[in-house]
């Protein structure tokens, strides 16, 4: 994994904090981000995506303390969770009530990850909270596995771009019900 300059995560948090959309990499494919609590920024993001609302999205932390806020498992699942983390799993879990349907979409649940990701860890370490994660893509289209593909298919004025390694994970991460443990997306 290639280093990244601590200039360069402090300029992707600034962005972050002035409403821009970001990408940068992750496990197995670019991702798009924006700060969770700005509406304004979520509803760009979608925008930019051409990402339906009713389908939510997914936030990344570097750790469970960045998504308390966010979700209301029980004892049960975070029993079931905790030992997962970090690495390229994400959980659904139930959100708290609060939680805007940008995020969540037409669900009561959240998608939530801990990433292992070097970058992202930086990332959200010094943002001081967890971030969106989407896959750096149109809707329907290949997700952005370099910096390149980002520029073939999204309108890169509108991103700050954050430039790393993705790691060798080939397919976007699993997904699991964190009530029932179950598969919901395998890699």
């Amino acid at each position: 994994m290639s280093y990244i300059s601590p200039f360069k995560i402090h300029m992707a948090c600034r962005a972050l904090k002035q409403g821009k959309i970001i990408a940068y990499p992750t496990e197995a494919v670019y991702g798009l981000g924006c700060d969770p609590y700005n509406q304004v920024a979520l509803q760009q993001l979608l925008t930019l995506k051409q990402r339906p609302e009713h389908k939510g999205l997914i936030l990344v932390a570097s750790d469970y303390s960045q998504l308390k806020d966010f979700i209301q498992p029980s004892a049960e699942m975070l029993q079931r969770i905790l030992p997962t983390w970090p690495a390229p799993i994400t959980w659904v879990v139930p959100a708290q009530a609060w939680v805007s349907p940008l995020l969540k979409g037409n669900h009561q649940t959240l998608a939530v990850r801990i990433s292992a990701h070097p970058i992202i860890q930086a990332l959200c370490r010094h943002y001081g909270g967890a971030i969106v994660s989407t896959s750096a893509n149109i809707s329907q289209k290949s997700p952005a596995r370099s910096v390149l593909d980002i520029y073939q298919q999204l309108p890169h004025h509108a991103l700050h771009i954050l430039a790393g390694e993705t790691q060798t994970q080939g397919q976007p991460t699993a997904i699991y019900d964190a009530s029932t443990g179950n598969c919901l997306r395998n890699t």
